[in-house]
């Protein structure tokens, strides 16, 4: 597996224009929607963090692109996960190429995560 340390490494891996453009453009309206999140590479793959903690990222798969939000909200939100079209595992929720991705569900658990992790500080939630 290569190592990425720029935005840029990781989506020039993404193979196909038209899935690279669709990741591409999904991690650009973030930041026009949050702008107080700061976009970050961890464990190889782009992520967003709120003052330090873990928000919401995203890696890339043959088939679609895999959202994982922490267990927490997954469980908070996995029917409109699931009302939306998406597939869902137990750590991540899957969005095929060929789908849309739903600017209001994204919003939904961004802002979510922004909210219910404000007194966070450690990286991820703790059990």
């Amino acid at each position: 597996m290569a190592k990425f340390e720029t935005l840029a490494a990781f989506l020039d891996s993404i193979p196909g224009p038209t899935n690279r453009q669709k990741l591409t453009d999904l991690i650009a309206w973030i930041p026009t929607q949050f702008p107080q999140l700061e976009l970050r590479i961890a464990w190889n793959q782009p992520m967003f963090t709120d003052h330090g903690t873990f928000i919401i990222g995203f890696s890339a798969a043959k088939n679609h692109i895999a959202v994982a939000v922490e267990d927490f909200t997954l469980e908070h939100f996995r029917e409109t996960i699931s009302a939306a079209g998406y597939a869902s595992t137990k750590r991540l929720f899957q969005m095929r190429w060929d789908q849309e991705w739903s600017q209001s569900l994204l919003k939904q658990l961004i802002a979510f995560n922004i909210t219910d992790k404000q007194g966070v500080d450690a990286f991820w939630r703790k059990a």
